[in-house]
């Protein structure tokens, strides 16, 4: 986010204080979790159903929360591109992470989502050229792509008496694909926050992927309300409350005070959260092969994110 954009003065940035960092791991929670309520949701829903009801409400959300910033729906000239381009790529990476939910399990999801990091570290270093490929981030991307090759090369051909899920190689490879869209999202949004708001940006781009997933539900999927049952319906609430409503919120404050790199830090632990919850609430095998993938893609994120302490930096 670039809540600072357009203002002439340099923030005062304050230190990561205990509050802070317990903020920071609780939107850090409460994300790692999401891959987990999704898997719930598509139990009995279709995913891209999931999808528009998720963004309905956190549509809602940013309707409120533009109302108590002050800061306006309308997108002037030059805005309205940016803000549908945006919406675009949300429905793009929401609907292939849905759909690749429904044939993997939430801790195989939680760790392919998040190696949308190390994909924001590629395009930034060889396409855009905004920051660049250091040793360390480099041996970040090696020991993430090795937890997550254990996980792609070795796939369980029977499904355990407690786990619901069963991960495969293509639901797998869809995750995939849909963390590398997401890190093209977080490139776009950066580079669109230099012309559109941030409560605006996300609110229309919320809008316009609303509006994608409803035509594409309508157009290839049967919805039956029998599939709102008790669990479907809470994690749904989850989803679009807490994920992209609360989480959002805490972001916003977390900025205002913070720099990103100082909160980025944190989302070395999303992969154990969602390995976590996977577990406890899926009934996700706990393997050896599992914890280590789960460690390497955490060590992975905070290698990239740690800032070096040189003169340089």
């Amino acid at each position: 986010m670039a809540g600072d954009a357009g203002s002439s003065k340099p923030r005062e940035l304050e230190p990561v204080s205990l509050k802070t960092a317990s903020l920071a791991l609780l939107t850090v929670a409460l994300w790692g979790a999401n891959p987990a309520a999704v898997s719930y949701s598509v139990d009995t829903l279709p995913p891209i159903t999931v999808a528009a009801l998720r963004f309905a409400m956190a549509t809602v959300f940013m309707l409120f929360w533009c109302h108590i910033e002050g800061c306006g729906l309308r997108l002037r000239a030059g805005q309205r591109l940016p803000a549908v381009i945006a919406g675009l790529l949300l429905f793009l990476q929401i609907a292939t992470f849905n759909v690749g939910v429904t044939m993997s399990n939430s801790s195989h999801s939680s760790m392919m989502i998040n190696t949308f990091v190390f994909w924001v570290v590629v395009i930034e270093h060889f396409i855009t050229r905004a920051d660049r490929l250091t040793a360390r981030k480099l041996l970040g991307l090696f020991v993430a792509f090795g937890g997550v090759l254990l996980l792609l090369l070795r796939t369980d051909t029977s499904v355990s008496a407690v786990s619901r899920d069963q991960p495969t190689l293509v639901g797998d490879a869809i995750l995939l694909f849909s963390a590398c869209v997401l890190a093209w999202k977080v490139v776009y949004v950066r580079h669109a926050l230099k012309f559109v708001e941030p409560g605006k940006l996300i609110f229309w781009h919320d809008l316009i992927g609303v509006v994608c997933f409803v035509i594409c539900s309508a157009s290839f999927e049967r919805l039956e309300f029998r599939g709102f049952t008790t669990p479907a319906v809470v994690s749904l609430v989850y989803q679009g409350v807490f994920v992209a409503g609360i989480c959002f919120a805490l972001q916003a404050l977390l900025l205002r005070h913070h720099s990103a790199s100082q909160i980025a830090v944190f989302s070395f632990a999303t992969p154990l959260f969602g390995v976590g919850t996977g577990i406890l609430l899926r009934g996700d095998r706990m393997t050896p092969m599992l914890a280590v993938a789960a460690v390497c893609v955490a060590i992975g994120i905070l290698l990239v994110n740690l800032r070096k302490l040189e003169h340089a930096d």
